[in-house]
């Protein structure tokens, strides 16, 4: 058993009901004060919502593919969610070392394969082929021990 499990159930609390059911109860709360406090107080928008369920389906018809083409702009077409990757990313490092480390390991597997059909072939390496291995082996040495969790040298890897 683990010892932090009592924060890791306020984690997984925290998730939920952000995640599903602040957004069931915001829309909840919402269709209910505007309906109630509003609608129902001005004749003329009580003529067009003649009634509280007539205006939640009416607001869902047009509410929820407004809210979804947000959404979908916030991912796909804004600079806003990069934005908050980008902080993400530099308030908790361990995914950039994660993506550093998945770099080095694609580079290295393709100089290995390069050097592996060329032995399967029977032929040599050239001088400038080892030469280029053994500066691609000094380059991630020489990252992997100047590197620290705090000081953003992952970063320094990921193609920009």
């Amino acid at each position: 058993m683990r010892k932090d499990v009592g924060f890791r159930c306020w984690y997984y609390l925290r998730t939920g009901w952000s995640t599903y059911f602040s957004v069931i109860f915001s829309a909840i709360n919402t269709l209910t004060v505007t309906y109630y406090l509003a609608i129902e107080n001005y004749s003329n928008l009580k003529e067009v919502f003649s009634s509280f369920e007539l205006y939640v389906l009416l607001t869902a018809i047009i509410g929820i593919p407004i809210l979804t083409f947000t959404g979908y702009a916030h991912y796909k077409k804004t600079k806003a969610y990069r934005s908050e990757a980008d902080v993400w990313i530099e308030s908790n490092p361990y995914p950039a070392r994660e993506l550093a480390n998945s770099e080095i390991i694609v580079e290295l597997n393709l100089k290995l394969t390069e050097v592996i059909i060329k032995l399967l072939k029977n032929e040599k390496l050239t001088d400038d082929q080892i030469k280029e291995l053994s500066e691609t082996q000094q380059k991630f040495s020489n990252h992997i021990k100047t590197r620290t969790i705090d000081n953003g040298k992952d970063k320094e890897l990921f193609p920009r």
